[in-house]
């Protein structure tokens, strides 16, 4: 393993919740790492994350009442969604989905398998080096389409206003990773994150409360990502779910822990019915947890 960016490992000991946590909960953001004996990681990557296995990420679960989990293809391992693929097994087919990483060329069959496995949705990752190409959006959303999956995007959202055209016109939904991964310091009049706001009431985007490690300025408890989230809510309370983002890679100096992480929830969705919302009925709805995983290509 190249060692030269080599980040953090997720911390084992988790926080306890302080809220009720409602059963069906999923944590709609993670990734799975290794084994890397079995899962090698792509050369051109931006970062070298320490193995964190499906049963470490189950444990982390166990402990935060947390049922059902959403595996993201890491952009480490390039559109090879095998270490992926595994973890949604491993997790329990019922329970896990996933979002992988295709090239433009993937054939109708190989995206048939895909979902028999579990996944509902392309991320493209205009950050990190690793994800599909942005020249690509286009062609892949159409072969996504009639499979009912989804774009993922994690991108700096003051940017959006670049693509927002090209977005609106795709036959797919898109969800948007970590509040819109803009920097807290930008606030919630600017441009990018107002388009991201319209796209969500016009009933064309989600957006994952989650990251907000990634965009604060302000360190633990990372409290200048309330009013991002509250705007994002506000928008669409059935639009929205809730991710850890664990085990949090990219990371050298500090690590968050994925209790707080989910007790910030507690903060930005006060009552009841709304955390029910965010953690089970929105991810039931986006990712299809009312149907067996491995079910028809066109699920309806």
């Amino acid at each position: 393993m190249n060692t030269i960016n080599l980040c953090l490992p997720p911390l084992a000991q988790v926080d306890p919740v302080i809220f009720s946590v409602p059963s069906g909960a999923c944590d709609c953001h993670a990734h799975v790492f290794g084994p890397k004996k079995v899962f090698p990681f792509i050369s051109d990557r931006s970062y070298t994350p320490p193995e964190a296995p499906i049963a470490a990420y189950q444990e982390m679960h166990r402990k935060l009442g947390i049922a059902r989990a959403v595996i993201v293809q890491p952009s480490v391992y390039g559109n090879d969604n095998g270490a992926t693929l595994n973890a949604i097994k491993q997790y329990g087919d019922d329970n896990a989905r996933g979002i992988a990483v295709v090239a433009k060329d993937v054939s109708e069959a190989e995206l048939e398998t895909l979902h028999q496995r579990g996944i509902r949705g392309v991320r493209f990752n205009l950050l990190f080096k690793g994800g599909a190409q942005l020249k690509d959006l286009e062609h892949i959303a159409s072969k996504i389409a009639a499979f009912r999956w989804h774009i993922q995007l994690l991108m700096d959202v003051s940017e959006l206003p670049l693509i927002v055209g090209r977005l609106r016109r795709l036959p797919t939904e898109f969800v948007f990773d970590h509040m819109g991964h803009m920097p807290t310091t930008c606030r919630t009049d600017n441009v990018g994150f107002k388009t991201l706001l319209d796209l969500i009431k016009e009933g064309r985007a989600w957006a994952k409360l989650s990251g907000n490690y990634r965009i604060s300025s302000a360190g633990p408890s990372y409290k200048d990502a309330k009013v991002f989230a509250y705007a994002l809510i506000s928008a669409s309370k059935n639009r929205i779910v809730w991710g850890s983002d664990w085990p949090h890679p990219g990371l050298y100096n500090e690590m968050p822990n994925d209790g707080a992480l989910l007790n910030a929830l507690d903060d930005y969705a006060p009552s009841a019915a709304l955390k029910k919302a965010i953690l089970v009925d929105n991810p039931a709805q986006l990712y299809g947890f009312n149907l067996p995983a491995n079910g028809a290509a066109h699920d309806q």
